[in-house]
């Protein structure tokens, strides 16, 4: 993955509300169900890694089981009961996640009679998956958008007004139902919005054929189901005073070895978490991250020093040069998850195992457990169980990635 240089991304601390815990927890299995946009595997990849880098000592299993062109009724992969049956009760997932609705609008005018069949659809799967699986815990997502902001609606209202209807559904039956529940629709039409008036040509990219987001829409989709599930923005938080050479603040990290020598102070910093890694370089994504609250949301490792007496600073991490910075952006706090730091490669080195492991699982799924299904082929099977730990084991290498070591930092006037 390529990672950004140092990006004006300034913050100051904000006074967070008090924490809730995470909605994942320790030995969950997670099982992502959906159409096309989860069979992208974008939002849910973007989900595993956050979750393996922000909470590196928690073991989560992911399943990405969507399917292009599903609806409530199922399709090209068998019917909803197939489909519950092999790709989602064979894992016996603590949590499942289900995002429907694109296909099943039709692409039409709101119609009583297929909102209808939605409605009845949904419920049945709502139904059949806890009967199979009590205790599951499950989240149901608001349809992600069709585009009618930076291109004309099609008709009257737009077919993303239908849409939103059948999220309005959902809301209710979430409240019914008592599922928890993400809206990956609003958050996504207002970076639309925000990209649309700032450059019209590049926001048309973000979702480029007005139904599957390229990887900046799903990582704002993203943002929306882990906000749902109260995952922390934090990776770290450091405020240091250099008149005093003391570290006022050290959360979610240990900070030893301060020194203050001249005109340069060193420390050693042992995070707890790694940040999520975003890649910057490209233009799209870009325009998504100014246009929405994903830095906010996700990716605050913020770093503050005051008493500084020079008018600005280098900064270098394990030898490496992050950025220079003036007085005033330390003493305000900068935000190290929007640099090329060694934790963000690290972090892009976990998120390239966790395309790989979707990657072999994928292949496991689609190109030999359903075409081969109804035959009984030892060889098939060996491959199948193969193949099954190796993403066993591409799951475990991504933990050992994941895991922080200490960094040395560098802080010298200019």
């Amino acid at each position: 993955m390529s990672l950004t240089k140092c990006l004006p991304v300034l913050l100051t601390f904000a006074v967070l509300a008090p924490a809730q815990d995470f909605f994942l927890k320790d030995g969950d299995t997670v099982v992502f169900y959906g159409d096309s946009i989860t069979d992208q595997r974008l939002y849910t990849t973007f989900i595993e890694t956050f979750t393996v880098t922000r909470y590196p000592r928690m073991h989560v299993k992911f399943v990405h089981s969507g399917w292009g062109g599903d609806r409530v009724s199922g399709g090209g992969g068998g019917s909803i009961d197939e489909r519950l049956r092999r790709d989602v009760f064979a894992y016996q997932p603590t949590v499942m996640t289900i995002m429907l609705g694109m296909n099943d609008g039709s692409y039409r005018a709101f119609d009583e009679d297929i909102f209808t069949r939605y409605k009845t659809g949904y419920e049945h799967i709502i139904e059949s998956v806890r009967q199979a699986l009590p205790a599951v815990r499950i989240t149901v997502i608001e349809p992600s958008p069709f585009d009618d902001v930076t291109r004309a609606p099609n008709f009257e209202g737009g077919y993303n007004q239908v849409l939103m209807k059948y999220g309005s559904f959902l809301q209710d039956l979430a409240n019914r139902d008592h599922l928890s529940i993400a809206d990956m629709n609003i958050p996504v039409v207002d970076a639309l919005k925000r990209a649309n008036a700032t450059d019209p040509k590049e926001a048309q990219q973000i979702i480029p054929d007005r139904v599957h987001p390229q990887a900046a829409g799903h990582l704002i989709m993203a943002e929306a189901l882990l906000k749902a599930w109260n995952a922390t923005p934090i990776v770290t938080t450091v405020a240091i005073d250099a008149t005093e050479a003391k570290v006022r603040a050290a959360e979610d990290t240990v900070v030893s070895g301060l020194k203050h020598t001249g005109s340069r102070i060193t420390w050693v910093q042992k995070d707890e978490r790694l940040p999520m890694p975003i890649n910057l370089d490209d233009a799209v994504m870009k325009l998504a991250i100014r246009s929405s609250q994903v830095m906010e949301d996700l990716d605050q490792q913020m770093l503050k020093v005051t008493g500084l007496s020079s008018a600005s600073y280098s900064l270098k991490i394990n030898g490496k040069t992050i950025g220079s910075f003036t007085r005033e952006q330390l003493a305000s706090g900068v935000n190290l998850a929007s640099m090329s730091t060694p934790m963000m490669i690290q972090a892009a080195a976990v998120h390239t195992l966790t395309l790989k492991r979707a990657g072999v699982h994928n292949t496991r799924w689609r190109n030999l457990q359903t075409p081969f299904e109804k035959e009984s082929l030892p060889r098939v099977t060996t491959i199948i169980e193969n193949l099954d730990a190796l993403d066993a084991d591409l799951a475990a290498l991504q933990r050992t990635t994941a895991q922080p070591s200490a960094c040395f930092y560098e802080l010298a006037a200019e």
